[in-house]
Formats: C-alpha cells, structure tokens, sequence
C-alpha cells in the first residue's frame, strides 16, 4: 500500500534545504541580480523601428485580405465551382489558416524565433499570392469562362489546375501560420518593457496595429474587391501581390535595428511534464492536507504569477507528490520535471484545461458568423445592388464592410460611454465579467440569425413574385429587393464580435499563464478553426440529406430562389440557443485564474467583488 504522501529521508531532506538555503544566500548577496553582468544589454529602438514594422503590418494585411476577402467569388465565376463546394473549400482554407498558428507558435518559441518565423511566412504568403494571381492570369490555368446560357454545363478545373491552385491556398496557410501568432508580439519585442517610456510605445504600437487593420479591411473589402468584380481579376489579384512585396521589402531593410529576442522553448513542455509525471505517480494517493507536503518551487526568473491551489482536476497534484525517488537540484528545482513538477505547473496546466470548455463554446458561436462571409455573398449576388438609382453596382463582397463598420462604431462607444456606466452600478472595472460579455455575444449571434432569415425570406419572395432584374452570374433571377437589407444581419454579426471576440481574446489573455500569451492567441485563431471545419461539415451534410429529400428540396441549390437557405439560418440559430444554454453551465463552474480552491468563481454571478476577476 502506498503511502498518501512520501517524503524524502530526514538526511536527503537536510541536502536538499542546504542547498536552497546556499543558493538563495547567494542570490542574495548578489544583490538580487539574477541575469549575469556579462549578458550584453538589449538595445531597443521602438521608434526607430516602428514605420518598418507598421509599414509592415499594414501592406501585409491589405495583401492578404485583399487575395483572401473575395475568393468566394472567384471560386465560382473564374474556377466555375458550385456553390457548395465552394463554400465547404473557403471554410476548410479558413479553418486550416485559423489552426495553423498554433502550429507557428510552437516551432516560433521553440526553434525560430519570431523573427526568422515572419521572414519565412512573409515570403510564403507573397509566393501563395503569385500563385493565385498567375490562376487569374494565365488562361491555361484556369477552365473556360462560363457564359450565363451555359450555367449547368460549365468546365470544371482539370486536376492540375485544381492543384494549382491548392498550392497556392498551401502557402497562404504556411504563411499565416507564421505571421498571425508572431507579428504582435515582434512588435512588442521591439521596446522595453520595464520602462515608462517603453510601455506607452507598445500600447501606441497595438493602437497602430488594430488600425491598421481595420484600414486594410475598409480598402481591400471596397477598393481592391471592386477592382476584382468589376475591372480584370488578373489586376485585382496583381495590387494584393505588388503590396504584400512592399511588405516583405520593408520588413527586411529593418532587419539591423530589430530586437531579436531568441526562442526560450515551448511552455506546452511543462504542461507535457505535468501530465506525464501524473502519469508515473497515478498509484499514488494524496493527502487530505496535500498542500503541505507537495512540491511548490518557482523559479526566480518565472514571468507567472504565483497561483493557489484549487480542488479542481486533483489527479494532476499527484505529479508535485515528493518520493524518495525524486532529486532536487541546488537552486530548488526538480533534477527530473518529468517525474517531479512543481504546484504552480499543475495549477498552470488547470488554468488551460478551465478554458477550453469555455473554448468549445466559442467553436459554434462562431458559425453564425462564418455565413456573413459566405452565404451572405450569394444573397448580395441575387439581390439588386445598385445605390439608387444609378447604375454603380456594388461588388457583393463589399457589403461585409457593414460589420467592420459597426464594430469599429461599437468599441469606443462601449469603452468609453457603456463600461463607465455600468462600472458605476456593478463595482467592476470592465462594467461586466469577461464571461458575461461572451455570454451577450452569443445572444446577439441567435438574432444575427434570426434576422438573417428573415431578410433571406423577404429576397426570395421579391424574386419569385416580382419582375427580376437579371440573371446573377451562377443562375437564378435576380431579386429586386435591395441589398442594402443585408446591413442589419451584417451590423448585428459586427456587434456580436464586438462583445465576444473582443471578450474572448481577453479572456485568452488573462487567464492562461503570462508566459503562453502567444499561445493564448493562437487558441482564439484554433476556435476560429474549428468553426469553419463545423460549417462545412453543416454546408456538406444539409446539402446531401435535402437534396434526396422530395418533401421541402434542396436548402442550399446554386440558384437561392429555388432553396430554403432561410431554414438553414434558422437551424444554426436552433444551435446557437443549446450552446447558450451550454456556456452557461460551463461558465458557472468556470473559475477564474488566481482563485483558491476553496471558494469558487461563479463567472456569471454580477454579485461577485471585485476582486475575483484578474
């Protein structure tokens, strides 16, 4: 029978506290100054380096989104795809660019660095832009044009065209894997932190860097798509590609004056450790007072701060369990973390797996969302998009700028007029929980939904009751209701971000260890992921199963008119009403990073003080 919690021998016990005591002595009378004299001092030059690194961010976000925002459409009027397919192939490349970074983080902290990982990815995404725009460009790769009599019988891509044409979505996801998880915090690397002055460059720099991106979205979606729908696809794919090199051009003549920071290894080895050192010592059995004889050393130099044990998850405090087996080192770490971690590992490893229930949540949260940036497309190409009564036709793609506009409308106001608000009456510095603020997201993606429906009713009985204004380019009567219906849907779905995205990259951000932030990013693209996969798999499975249906039809046919897409969205808001349901029970056994396992978090209860949010 093995004991609940074996100590090593009275003599071993000796060892090891002289040799702590020697070595923090030591520490001490160095006055504290635990990085070698002879480290050489980093030289920052944030402002120096800032019009690279902006210039930067920004010519690669209007390459990339410029290729990437309108290739729903290129997909079925150039490569002549149906409209099924084409959707289930934009969410795989999405889901794929979304989960890749988690990928790029790893190798990035372990291997890389950041710099050398975004050299590399930059030049992946300007090769995979080439690639595109030689489809567009060269007639031989890509099929015949599709006239509107031949709708029904058009060419499909030969094989090698296809693949062509994957090679090129390869690199775009090589690409992203890269730049996503490293481009923030290579920016940040770029000034010191332990200054006053340091601190104000990296908050001005994410101040320049979500602008950025809202001005690279504003252009690509209006401008570059505009080109593309209206002017020659060979010149609207060239612009992405010319940027995206005046992007790459600018990161490297930076290269002298950047601060490369050289890769400090993986955090996921210490959660490996925990689970593996649980593992070996699963015979174990712990003690009803297992704070007193687990292992809890913390290194001097840990960027984490120190955690409480909590009750939750217990089978992993049997891998910080101290046996006689187990040999400390002079400074008070483990000789073995794969057989001995410390408390603050397994309260670390417990902080990432509190997430992700709240994680998966986010997974079909996020399918509602994924159908502005590709259903919507279709009902905009069967919908009267004329401003007025002029005869300028909006590109179907640009009316995805409605939920940019609205989230950027929506931030300052919620910052700067609603948190003080309700700041005054719940006591809390956010106004309300992170958890309620995704909760309230969700609730506006089920009316995103909803509305969507509606409008999508409306749009199909205008077209079969009204004279059509023409034929839209994959068949099927254009309807006379004006496109213009698609803002509210749209709007909501920016608004929905602007409480749940938004809350979930805090979250992310608060509540795994501080020395995982890249990784906590990544989690966010990873959830990103998982929904595109899932509204495929949806888009996929709805098509086969009604298109053998002989009672209601195929809900997503190539002509709209002739479809139930309005059931479709009713069947995702169906969806997103039982994970509110879900992420209410998780989020009331949610509890927060830093709490005691004593008293738990109800991450949903506004009574909470505040003190128990982080």
């Amino acid at each position: 029978m093995l004991s609940e919690c074996i100590i090593p021998s009275p003599e071993n016990r000796r060892q090891i506290k002289d040799k702590v005591v020697h070595f923090l002595v030591k520490e001490n009378m160095e006055g504290e100054k635990f990085v070698s004299d002879d480290e050489p001092a980093i030289n920052y030059r944030g402002i120096k380096a800032m019009p690279f690194i902006i210039g930067n961010e920004t010519f690669e976000k209007l390459g990339t989104i410029g290729t990437s925002s309108n290739l729903m459409v290129y997909l079925t009027t150039v490569f002549n795809m149906k409209s099924v397919t084409a959707a289930t192939m934009m969410n795989i490349f999405s889901g794929t660019t979304n989960m890749a970074p988690l990928l790029g983080a790893f190798l990035s902290d372990s291997f890389f660095g950041r710099y050398k990982t975004l050299a590399f990815a930059s030049m992946s995404s300007l090769l995979g832009m080439m690639v595109i725009m030689l489809t567009a460009a060269i007639s031989k790769l890509h099929p015949p044009h599709c006239g509107t009599k031949q709708i029904g019988n058009c060419v499909e891509p030969s094989p090698w065209q296809f693949a062509f044409l994957l090679s090129g979505f390869g690199l775009l996801i090589i690409g992203a894997g890269g730049i996503r998880p490293c481009n923030l915090a290579f920016g940040a690397d770029q000034f010191n932190p332990a200054t006053e002055s340091g601190k104000k460059g990296i908050n001005s720099f994410f101040n320049w860097y979500y602008f950025t991106f809202t001005f690279a979205v504003m252009i690509s979606v209006t401008v570059i798509v505009y080109v593309q729908s209206n002017v020659s696809w060979a010149i609207g794919l060239a612009i992405p590609t010319c940027l995206m090199f005046v992007s790459c051009a600018l990161f490297f003549l930076g290269s002298r004056i950047y601060v490369k920071v050289k890769p400090q290894g993986s955090p996921l080895t210490s959660l490996a450790q925990v689970v593996v050192a649980a593992s070996k010592k699963r015979r174990l059995k712990l003690s009803d007072h297992p704070t007193a004889c687990l292992f809890n050393h913390i290194p001097i130099k840990s960027l984490n701060s120190k955690l409480p044990r909590t009750n939750q998850f217990r089978y992993l405090d049997k891998s910080a369990i101290v046996t006689a087996e187990d040999q400390i080192n002079p400074d008070g770490s483990a000789a073995n973390p794969w057989r001995l971690c410390s408390m603050q590992q397994v309260e670390e490893i417990k902080c990432v797996i509190r997430v992700i229930p709240i994680w998966a949540s986010a997974i079909i949260y996020h399918v509602a969302i994924v159908q502005q940036h590709t259903y919507a497309v279709f009902q905009a190409l069967q919908s009267d998009r004329h401003l007025g009564s002029s005869n300028f036709e909006v590109p179907a793609a640009s009316y995805i700028v409605a939920s940019m506009l609205s989230l950027t409308i929506w931030i300052p106001i919620y910052d700067r007029i609603i948190v003080p608000s309700l700041r005054m009456i719940t006591g809390k510095e956010g106004g309300i929980t992170l958890l309620q603020r995704m909760g309230i997201g969700i609730v506006l993606s089920i009316i995103t939904m909803l509305v969507s429906a509606l409008v999508e009713e409306r749009r199909k009985q205008f077209a079969l009751t009204r004279p059509a204004l023409g034929i839209a380019p994959k068949g099927g009567a254009i309807s006379s209701m004006s496109a213009l219906w698609l803002v509210p849907q749209l709007a909501l779905a920016g608004l929905s971000e602007g409480f749940n995205s938004i809350g979930q990259i805090e979250f992310y951000y608060k509540q795994f260890p501080e020395n995982m932030r890249s990784i906590a990013g990544s989690f966010f693209f990873c959830g990103m992921a998982g929904s595109s996969y899932l509204s495929g798999f949806l888009v996929s499975v709805v098509h086969r199963i009604t298109a053998g249906s002989g009672s209601t039809g195929d809900w997503l046919p190539e002509d709209l008119n002739k479809g139930k897409l309005d059931y479709f969205y009713y069947m995702i808001a169906a969806l997103g009403v039982l994970n509110f349901g879900y992420f209410l029970a998780c989020a009331r056994w949610y509890r927060y990073k830093g709490a005691a396992g004593i008293t738990p978090e109800v991450a949903m209860e506004t009574k909470q003080p505040e003190k128990s949010l982080v």
